[in-house]
């Protein structure tokens, strides 16, 4: 998924979480590196993902998936004068001007074909992102088969993201695990209780971070 500019990134993000998927993934990482300055109120859907994909911080490059970008950002010529509209600063892959006949005809087809596409989509579900920290009793703990354990826990409205092990003490680790959430239907409250049933394994479980989406 690659969007041509700010604009058409704010009208996409309008019934899309992320750039591609349900998850944090490498396009939207592609899309945020690309992006030389930040969105304002003007474009408020792509604002709010700028807000949040910038919220993770250094995790940003554990995203899953892989980085495409097919058009990088272009400086301007040194003869030409800077343009004055506020909106040239937020072109993510170069201006207008630059494209050629043919790449100018895709993407109207393409904008066109995504408003069709975008009239006919059901009302926007609430959703969240959650990074749950899942604790072991000790250094002996399998983490390998608490992830699967964790994992196992399958429920309409709930996919599972990427996920890691971070060091405690003692060389004790914890489970630092993603998941995207359907807020009408999955309570954290009663998640993270599903996952302290594991108690041969698990501990405690915290909610490390939680953003609506």
């Amino acid at each position: 998924m690659i969007l041509g500019d700010i604009k058409s990134l704010d009208a996409y993000l309008a019934d899309h979480s992320y750039v591609d998927g349900y998850v944090p993934s490498q396009s939207d990482a592609s899309h945020f590196e690309a992006i030389t300055k930040p969105p304002t109120n003007a474009t408020p859907h792509a604002l709010r993902w700028y807000n949040h994909i910038k919220s993770f911080g250094s995790e940003i490059k554990n995203f899953t998936g892989e980085k495409k970008i097919t058009k990088t950002p272009s400086k301007p010529e040194p003869s030409k004068p800077a343009a004055k509209d506020d909106d040239d600063d937020l072109d993510l892959f170069g201006s207008d001007d630059e494209e050629d006949a043919e790449a100018a005809k895709i993407r109207e087809e393409r904008l066109k074909e995504y408003a069709a596409k975008k009239s006919k989509k059901p009302a926007l579900i609430a959703k969240s992102s959650i990074v749950l920290d899942v604790k072991p009793w000790d250094d002996e703990t399998d983490m390998k088969q608490m992830e699967e354990k964790v994992r196992s826990i399958q429920k309409d409205g709930l996919v599972w993201g990427a996920s890691k092990l971070v060091p405690l003490a003692f060389g004790i680790k914890k489970l630092q695990i993603m998941c995207v959430v359907e807020d009408e239907k999955i309570s954290v409250d009663l998640l993270t209780e599903e996952i302290q049933e594991f108690e041969d394994l698990v501990q405690s479980v915290d909610v490390a971070a939680f953003n609506k989406i």
